[in-house]
């Protein structure tokens, strides 16, 4: 990773301070983290004071610290750190960020980066002219499969070629950058296969697999059975029984019912 240092002095404004859209929405972000733990927020209000100004500017980074009372090198550490924040001055109308990592290089990244020292400027992180656009080389931006890619302000474009990349740079210079439409160039919905899909173009019918339920045959009727009962005829057990045996009424039929109980093979039938 090259060195990020902060703009030179000339370019500094001498003061920061959020819109009032902005300071409410900071208040709010400040107020989602617990006491004592507000400087969590040092990220989104970075990236919102880049998304007011273009670029993270040294008042900006001076003006987060002391809104979360951090010291400023921890915040210019975080500023210095991340790639995503901007630390000079970009093009107002289209910063276009190129993928230069390994599948977007071999699907012809280069050839975009030519096109944008063209364009733009020969060096990164320069202006044009006019002070409306600007570039630079990024490592991956997670779009692969539909390499090679920029990123444009927050938006991707994707499945470039330098001519297509071309046509973009000029509508962003025209100011209708708007327009052009995101995500894919080429006849590819969202990452799937280039020119549409190939098989399954026909309704076929389904093969049923192991993995789906089967069809389960009605179970026949079978009438209950013993077999897992405990087979005990001890007169303890027969329900009939009353316990425990508090009065003499209870006694009487307790000893009615043993009466009728079956006989244990301990207990031999008397004749």
């Amino acid at each position: 990773m090259s060195v990020r240092r902060l703009a030179e002095d000339q370019f500094q404004p001498a003061a920061f301070a959020f819109s009032a859209e902005n300071a409410a929405w900071a208040e709010a972000t400040i107020r989602k983290y617990p006491e004592g733990r507000q400087q969590s927020a040092v990220i989104p209000l970075l990236m919102r004071a880049q998304e007011q100004d273009g670029w993270v500017t040294r008042a900006a980074i001076e003006f987060v610290a002391q809104k979360l009372a951090m010291p400023y090198i921890r915040v210019l550490e975080v500023a210095t750190f991340y790639t995503q924040f901007q630390l000079k001055p970009i093009g107002t109308k289209a910063h276009i960020q190129v993928c230069g990592t390994t599948p977007c290089m071999l699907r012809g990244s280069e050839a975009l980066m030519d096109v944008c020292k063209r364009k733009i400027h020969h060096d990164p992180f320069h202006l044009n002219a006019s002070g409306t656009l600007s570039w630079e080389e990024v490592e991956c931006q997670g779009a692969c499969v539909n390499a090679p890619m920029v990123m444009i302000f927050k938006d991707a474009y994707e499945d470039l070629t330098p001519e297509r990349l071309e046509e973009i740079i000029d509508a962003f210079e025209a100011g209708k950058g708007a327009d052009v439409k995101t995500g894919p160039q080429i006849d590819r919905h969202t990452s799937a296969p280039a020119g549409g899909p190939v098989t399954l173009l026909e309704e076929t019918k389904p093969v049923r697999t192991n993995l789906e339920p089967q069809p389960v045959a009605p179970a026949a009727e079978v009438p209950p059975a013993d077999a897992a009962r405990p087979k005990d005829t001890a007169a303890e057990t027969n329900p009939a029984l009353k316990t425990p045996v508090t009065a003499p009424a209870a006694a009487a039929e307790n000893a009615k019912a043993a009466e009728g109980a079956p006989k244990t093979s301990a207990e031999p039938e008397k004749k």
